[in-house]
């Protein structure tokens, strides 16, 4: 596993992180509890010394488990997202000083910590960036050391400016083959401030991983049960055969491409990965192989007249 800077923030963080929305049971259907500290267990033996997770997951009760697996480990970096309250149905986003300062708090008193390595606001509006409240709270936090670095969790390009231009130090995206230009429209900004960058929905929710068909249905309670229609799930899986011409040589399957094409970019510090268990975990390091060479440039070259045919914006 190698590892690279996280932007400014002195820290070095293995190029891959290890999500936990789909070990918290929430994203994809039941996780057992033996399972996820597999998977924990496994990644650091593999060397991934950075885990993403939020408050908002399990209510807390994945901070709380993830606390007790890493018992104090420090050389293991965990980064935090703060800002939705599941204390009521449905949720709802609180970005107000006094609901973050609790947030904090808590989440420090789960994962058993004195201080966040990387706590993120937790996909705020442009409007909760601008007003200021939260990114001062952020850094006051920071200057206390009670956070070492701050960022946000963005779902769009113009949270991602705004939150740039707040002060973040990190920001965690969307990023992936399909879907790629709020990033690319932010990259300006990513290097003019150095933020680092997470990338998340490496593998599109697993459509990236290449083996579904299109009749392809989700249980209850997995997500994806919700997010696409029948029609549209189909009509993303004919685009994936065009992509098919990035597996070859030590790129052994379009996940790998997948993954491969997100390191391959220099100003990703790390790509998130959500294995539900330890083969899935195993496999997606065995297939992206040791870099620093994770696609060819030629593959590189052509990947966006590919999707610019196929109608996939970039």
């Amino acid at each position: 596993m190698r590892t690279r800077p996280l932007g400014k923030t002195g820290l070095r963080v293995s190029d891959f992180a290890l999500g936990t929305w789909g070990l918290s049971g929430e994203g994809y259907g039941p996780v057992a509890p033996d399972e996820r500290a597999r998977v924990v267990h496994r990644a650091l033996e593999l060397g991934v010394n950075f885990v993403d997770t939020s408050d908002a997951y399990g209510a807390g009760a994945t901070e709380l488990e993830l606390g007790k697996l890493l018992d104090g480990r420090h050389d293991v970096y965990v980064c935090t997202r703060i800002g939705v309250d599941r204390s009521s149905l449905p949720a709802r986003k609180h970005f107000e000083r006094e609901y973050l300062e609790r947030a904090i708090e808590r989440s420090l008193k789960r994962l058993g910590r004195d201080a966040m390595d990387v706590c993120l606001l937790h996909n705020p509006s442009v409007d909760a960036i601008a007003s200021g409240e939260a990114t001062m709270l952020m850094d006051d936090f920071a200057r206390a050391g009670k956070i070492v670095a701050w960022g946000v969790s963005v779902g769009t390009e113009a949270v991602g400016r705004a939150s740039i231009d707040a002060g973040a130090k990190i920001i965690s995206i969307g990023y992936n083959l399909i879907h790629s230009a709020d990033f690319h429209r932010l990259s300006g900004d990513i290097m003019v401030s150095g933020v680092g960058v997470l990338a998340r929905h490496v593998l599109a929710y697993g459509l990236l991983a290449g083996g579904w068909d299109k009749e392809r249905e989700f249980p209850e309670g997995d997500h994806r049960a919700m997010r696409w229609t029948q029609e549209g799930l189909g009509r993303r899986i004919e685009q994936l055969d065009s992509l098919r011409f990035l597996v070859r040589g030590e790129v052994t399957s379009l996940r790998a491409a997948a993954v491969r094409f997100v390191l391959a970019n220099h100003l990703v510090s790390s790509a998130i990965v959500g294995p539900k268990t330890v083969a899935q975990l195993e496999q997606l390091v065995r297939e992206v192989g040791g870099g620093p060479v994770y696609m060819r440039d030629d593959a590189l070259s052509e990947l966006p007249r590919v999707l610019d045919r196929i109608g996939v914006d970039t």
